[in-house]
């Protein structure tokens, strides 16, 4: 912002006398892992900053992530991975404004919490692997710089009023802010206190939505062959595929009682669920493809079908899947009819997998859809629509597989948009 000269020798005037401008006042809506950290930034930017969090005590998805030990960050970022209905032009953008090396020295050096990769999954934890040090170092961080924390403090209505805002309160308080930055989150694990009710404010303010969807859950199957499965786990490469959009992934894959979860099923239910049950589900079992199957099950005509696949596989498995091709496991490779062989590796490398819904939001590790990311500024996340408004985090249209993509989302997200609440406009 500009000053003419009468202005600035006004507040040149006022210093002098005892007098300070007027601090910024900058509310956040939600005190999840976006919100703390857009708290943490705005206070540091000099705005008196309000956190509201309607729990008593907040950053509740932070403490129940990575097993209780907070999946922090990726090692390693693949920006194609996030899937967005929105502009991913502009997703590149946000996630570039701070990019992993410098989250990874804030939590490390401005924290004071080192992280230690768990290299198997490539994932970042706190080398205390404990999730509730992350939240509450976050949380005192945000609190040292100057933020006040506003737990069981429920918002119920957003307005303009003037050239700001003033927020209703459940309770019946009524707050007044400069900025609002609106970190409340989506739909996804409600027990941690999300129910969209950011979202309904932001529609209400006129922001498009992009109709919300469990992401990140486990996948349903009832009465299917591998029902006999559960607790068997192995590493596999899933695609899901309907007439509109694909999604692959290769990781952990686990067997349930329900039907199927694990990383890879995970990372792309997205599309059975925005589907209505017209997506496909395949998998290739092993690190084989068609190829290689062929050429394994041609190789040593001494050795059992059954013993070859179990040499890929868990082997309850691997003879579920020999018996679904109608070959006998104790059959020799050199007595494989060519038909058989055909059926065997179909099942083996492109096994089409049985489902019947999905764990919806109680399950869901985050909430797809949101605003549109075309609506907000990506260099400080202010509304196109409504300045002072900023947004952060799941309430927008963009997430990210698990391992840590979508805490790097919040971080950046909330990074921004704090500097961007608390600077001069």
């Amino acid at each position: 912002m500009r000053l003419n000269g009468r202005a600035r020798q006004h507040i040149v005037s006022a210093a002098a006398a005892g007098y300070a401008p007027a601090m910024t006042r900058v509310a956040v809506i939600g005190g999840g892992a976006a919100g703390m950290m857009a708290a943490a930034f705005a206070a540091s930017g000099g705005a008196e900053t309000l956190l509201l969090e309607h729990t008593p005590d907040g950053g509740r998805k932070i403490l129940i992530s990575g097993g209780g030990r907070c999946n922090i960050l990726p090692a390693h970022l693949d920006e194609t991975r996030f899937v967005t209905d929105s502009s991913p032009h502009t997703l590149r953008n946000i996630l570039r404004s701070w990019p992993l090396a410098e989250q990874r020295a804030f939590f490390e050096h401005v924290l004071g919490q080192p992280l230690v990769e768990e290299i198997a999954s490539a994932k970042l934890f706190p080398a205390s692997q404990r999730a509730r040090d992350v939240r509450d170092g976050l949380l005192a961080h945000a609190v040292a710089r100057g933020a006040q924390w506003m737990p069981s403090t429920t918002v119920s209505g957003l307005v303009r009023a003037g050239d700001g805002w003033r927020i209703a309160c459940r309770d019946g308080r009524m707050l007044d802010a400069d900025r609002v930055i609106v970190a409340s989150g989506g739909l996804s694990v409600p027990k941690t206190g999300s129910d969209g009710g950011g979202l309904a404010l932001l529609a209400a303010l006129g922001h498009t939505i992009h109709e919300p969807y469990a992401a990140l859950t486990p996948v349903t199957a009832e009465s299917v062959p591998f029902a006999g499965l559960a607790g068997v786990s192995l590493t596999v490469s899933l695609v899901a595929r309907d007439a509109e959009r694909s999604a692959s992934a290769r990781g952990g894959f686990l067997f349930t009682h329900r039907g199927y979860s694990g990383p890879a099923v995970l990372d792309v239910s997205h599309v059975l669920v925005r589907s209505g049950r017209a997506a496909r589900l395949i998998a290739q079992w092993a690190a084989l493809d068609v190829d290689g199957w062929e050429r394994t099950l041609r190789s040593d005509g001494a050795r059992s079908v059954a013993g070859v696949v179990r040499g890929e596989m868990p082997a309850r498995l691997a003879d579920l899947l020999v018996r679904r091709a109608g070959v006998d496991p104790d059959s020799r490779l050199s007595q494989l009819r060519r038909a058989d062989r055909v059926r065997l590796v179909e099942g083996l490398a492109r096994c089409e997998l049985p489902w019947t819904g999905h764990g919806g939001y109680a399950k869901a590790e985050v909430t797809g859809g949101g605003v549109s990311l075309a609506e907000i500024d990506p260099r400080t996340m202010e509304s196109r629509k409504h300045p002072g408004l900023f947004l952060c985090g799941e309430v927008l249209d963009a997430f990210g597989p698990i391992g840590g993509y979508n805490f790097l989302w919040a971080w950046a997200t909330g990074r921004a948009a704090g500097l961007g609440a608390a600077r001069e406009h």
